[in-house]
């Protein structure tokens, strides 16, 4: 610890850190703020892992950062030259590194043939840079500052995180507070490797004892006042790096008094205006020049910059300036940066920045996002506009929108732009937005811009369109967006292209009250429009509506136009659309059951969404995961998965529908009605008109599932009413597969069989011809229930057979099982009893299996009517209650009175009343209120106990 005093109050830290880098495969998150000192522990680890024979690799995310993904990594990797064998004895795809790693062309063998596929190509890219450290032995890689990493940065991560090469240990170091998705280091959910040691290492700043400590090894002496590392712990906030800079700017003076002539309100300021005095007027120079440039910089440009290219050895020498990777020089921290910029005077900042823009447009290619920086400082605002919206465009060709609305954004916000430039930059940010996250703030902006009666027709047209989309697309405002939309086509008369954008949008059938006819009546215009226009853009978000809407119907032809789709196409704006429809068909062919094209429509689309920005839809995608999930009977730990992606989501409320759907689902499968029925109305049923309807008519059918068993009848025929005459309004019956079978039993408990026929018989004609398997074993299930209630037990039995055998084939495990209990409904009412128990087990079976601990319980008390003795089978598990003691348990911990319980369990009260008494003695407490905290300590799994985790 001495040869690094900034590690005082770091020993456990630096245990777990050099402990993950010397026990490879491993992931390391150093986290921490400003200045709090994961560099200085991460270097310190770092002298123990290369003593132990491990080459070090070292990659900077940089704040103003150009379009250059995986350019921390490749950073890293070029120091790998004379640590690698003969070419020969390298993994053949690591060829494909050459056009990213010239330093290493010698080394790698030959480059392999481009591919047609991006995905294929950036797949094959990814694992290049895994065969090239799984070469190179043990490695530590070290990317710094991981919240200014670019999106292709953060997907590569993701891939060697997933994947470490057996020697790796990779370490990221990160601000949480800058991180672009809260407390996603990532940008995703982290998921622990299983193969891999993975630790995160939060570094908070130190005590009031530690500061002391600190400072008196800074000043070699142990006899420090405490009223002074006291006043030196207040003042600094026990942040290290200003901790040591105060430190080192006091001289002599020891005193508690000298820290009040530090400065306010940085002390940082203060330290860094001793260090500055004593340079010689070269070095100063060159270390202003370092901060102005801000990112580390080589020796022409800090000369440049300069006007002298001497001094930067003196800056050097003094520790003002350090070195990094790459004969480059800068702070050692952002901090020490901007204290020195703040020392400048305004005119020569201003000229400082005028050569930087001169010495930086000379490099090929520019560095755009700086020249637009230095631009703006120096005072050149034609010079500011046009490498801004060039940087912008820039980021959006190579698919990093979220830079480029950034860009665009900091643009429009500044007062010194000109009034007649904002309009243009807005509907930009505009369009991108559609595809991206930003919409709340995109919006705000193009509802100022139509404040504007100066505005000409066609621009007005464009930020309608533009505004029209995002509301009704992203937010689901079916009140204002699409009369924007329609308003916004009418402008656009002149603009074929950009109407038929709106009219393709407006196609879609998701949301709204209108007809299919009116949507196929919108498709065919668009498609009219976009005939017309050459934009390979708009043509091609055409036709992945014209795909969707295709799908959505179930029609055998959606497949053709699928592979029509340009997935390959050069233009990153032209991809995105593609990516879009990646992901509306992804969520569209889960509804329909047709599972297998899901999967892979969901593959390529969260991959070209990512690669190409359209992060709303990604998020989309995300979501339909959970749904497909539930569908499929993936229930473990899904529930929790459900209620992250609610949180993570919560600026794009339409994303969480799903989540709170599957929620929803789960509860009313284990008997949390209330949860359930919270859930299911948050997805999408509050809002009948403005909800995503394939998903709130499956909420309405849970919801009506729940009535029914609460015994509600009323309210669960109200709601089949409704839900029925959108699905019927609508005209799209293959979306009514979840909303089918619950109405029919709803009408038919409400006396009205006759209407329970008559819409089974309107969903066979919808669904006739149509690709939609879900909905056709609904129909099976749906006509054996109406076979049940006349009477008719052996059609009703053979249709029930028919719909569990298609549902255990899409899969549907849970509807299957549903379907199998039907059957033994039927079968015991055919008196054949033998037959009826074995359903009646399989089913328990299933939906014990699953975690649906009602449905489960149901059974159990049909076998025990049916006099069939129930084997009790315990699961693992580290406690001592027994499944049923665990059911009830979990009950209770939700607030449940004993009759409730009862009901949720079809058991009598008597019984309820015992098993109680029998859990609070195993977990040793007292009341019911002391058994949420009770069944942690008991073991039992985070899935079993109340809450949606």
């Amino acid at each position: 610890m001495r040869d690094w005093p900034g590690l005082i109050g770091r020993d456990a830290a630096l245990q777990s850190l050099r402990e993950a880098m010397t026990a490879p495969p491993s992931v390391a998150l150093v986290e921490g703020e400003p200045g709090i000192g994961k560099t200085t522990l991460v270097h310190a680890a770092a002298v123990h892992a290369r003593a132990s024979g491990r080459s070090l690799l070292l990659g900077h995310c940089h704040q103003l950062r150009e379009p250059f993904p995986y350019g921390p990594v490749f950073e890293a990797l070029r120091d790998l030259l004379g640590r690698l064998p003969y070419p020969e004895k390298l993994n053949p795809v690591t060829g494909a590194l050459h056009g990213h790693l010239p330093e290493l062309s010698d080394v790698l063998p030959v480059a392999p043939a481009p591919l047609s596929d991006p995905d294929a190509e950036r797949h094959r890219l990814f694992r290049a840079v895994h065969g090239l450290l799984d070469a190179a032995g043990p490695t530590v890689l070290v990317i710094e500052d991981l919240h200014w990493a670019d999106d292709g940065t953060q997907d590569l991560l993701r891939f060697l995180r997933r994947r470490p090469p057996d020697g790796l240990s990779l370490v990221m170091t990160y601000r949480r507070r800058d991180l672009p998705a809260a407390g996603l280091p990532l940008g995703s959910a982290y998921r622990h490797a299983p193969e891999a040691t993975t630790v995160v290492i939060p570094l908070g700043p130190l005590d009031a004892r530690d500061v002391g400590t600190l400072a008196a090894g800074l000043l070699g002496r142990d006899d420090l006042p405490s009223a002074f590392a006291t006043r030196l712990h207040e003042r600094t906030s026990g942040i290290p790096f200003l901790v040591e800079e105060v430190v080192r700017s006091l001289g002599d003076d020891r005193s508690p008094e000298a820290l009040e002539h530090a400065g306010v309100p940085l002390l940082l300021r203060e330290s860094m205006t001793e260090q500055l005095a004593r340079l010689s007027p070269a070095a100063l120079g060159t270390v202003r020049a370092a901060a102005v440039l801000r990112l580390p910089s080589g020796e022409p440009q800090l000369a440049a910059v300069a006007g002298d290219g001497g001094g930067l050895l003196e800056a050097l020498a003094l520790g003002v300036l350090h070195e990094y990777p790459g004969n480059r020089y800068g702070f050692r921290h952002a901090l020490a940066q901007e204290a020195v910029y703040d020392t400048i005077p305004g005119p020569d900042r201003r000229m400082a920045h005028e050569r930087a823009v001169r010495a930086l447009s000379g490099e090929d290619p520019p560095s755009l996002v700086q020249l637009t920086f230095h631009a703006r400082r120096s005072g050149d605002t034609l010079a500011w506009l046009r490498y801004g919206t060039a940087a912008a465009e820039r980021a959006a060709a190579l698919g990093d929108v979220a830079l480029a609305i950034q860009l665009l954004e900091e643009m429009v916000a500044d007062p010194g732009l000109p009034g007649s430039e904002r309009v243009a930059l807005v509907l930009t940010m505009g369009r991108l937005a559609v595809a991206g996250l930003s919409v709340p703030r995109v919006t705000r902006l193009l509802k100022q811009v139509l404040t504007d009666n100066t505005l000409s027709r066609d621009l007005r047209g464009q930020a309608r369109l533009a505004l029209g989309l995002i509301l009704f697309a992203q937010m689901g405002d079916m009140v204002t967006g699409p009369p924007a939309i329609l308003t916004a086509v009418e402008e656009l008369d002149d603009r074929p292209a950009l109407a038929a954008r709106g009219l393709a949008g407006l196609a879609m059938p998701w949301w709204g009250t209108e007809p299919l006819a009116v949507h196929e009546k919108w498709m065919a215009r668009a498609e009219e429009l976009v005939a017309t226009a050459d934009d390979p853009e708009v043509s091609s978000a055409v036709l992945g509506n014209r795909a969707a809407l295709a799908m959505a119907m179930g029609t055998p032809d959606a497949s053709k136009l699928i592979a029509r789709l340009p997935a390959s196409d050069p233009s990153a704006a032209v991809r995105r659309q593609v990516a879009r429809a990646y992901c509306n068909l992804y969520d569209l062919a889960a509804t329909l059951g047709l599972y297998g094209e899901a999967d892979d429509l969901g593959r390529r689309g969260r991959t070209l969404a990512q690669d190409t920005g359209a992060f709303f839809h990604a998020n989309l995608a995300e979501g339909v995961d959970l749904r497909l999930a539930w569908l499929t009977g993936r229930w473990e730990g899904l529930a929790a998965r459900a209620a992250t992606a609610i949180e993570q989501f919560e600026e794009t409320p339409v994303a969480t529908l799903d989540a709170h759907f599957v929620i929803g689902r789960l509860a009313l499968a284990s008997g949390e009605w209330s949860e359930a029925a919270a859930h299911l109305h948050a997805a999408g049923l509050d809002e009948p008109h403005a909800g995503y309807l394939p998903l709130a008519l499956a909420a309405s059918g849970g919801l009506i599932e729940l009535h029914l068993a609460r015994g509600e009848e009323a309210p669960a025929v109200v709601e089949a009413v409704r839900a029925v005459e959108r699905l019927r309004g609508k005209g799209l019956w293959v979306w009514g597969d979840q909303l089918l079978v619950p109405a029919v039993n709803a009408l038919l408990r409400g006396g009205m069989a006759e209407e329970a026929a008559d819409l089974t018989a309107g969903f066979a004609e919808g669904v006739v011809g149509r690709r939609a398997p879900s909905s056709a074993a609904a129909l099976d299930l749906a006509r054996g229930t109406l076979e049940a209630a006349a009477g008719r037990h052996e059609a009703a039995a053979a249709r029930f057979a028919l719909a569990r055998a298609a549902y255990a084939a899409l899969p549907q495990p849970y509807a299957a099982a549903r379907a199998g209990e039907a059957e033994a409904g039927s079968n015991l009412a055919l008196g054949d009893r033998t037959a009826a128990a074995t359903a009646l087990a399989e089913a328990a079976e299933r939906f014990a299996a699953l975690g649906a601990t009602r449905d489960a319980a149901r059974c159990r008390h049909a076998l025990r009517e049916c006099g069939v003795a129930i084997p009790t089978v315990r699961r693992k598990s580290a406690g001592v209650l027994s499944p049923r003691e665990r059911e009830v348990a979990r009950l209770v911990a939700l607030g449940r009175t004993n009759k409730e319980i009862a009901e949720v369990l079809f058991l009598s009260r008597r019984t309820v009343e015992t098993h109680v008494a029998t859990l609070l003695r195993k977990l040793g407490v007292r009341s019911r209120t002391e058994v949420v905290s009770a069944l942690a300590a008991e073991g039992v799994p985070a899935a079993e106990r109340p809450g949606p985790g």
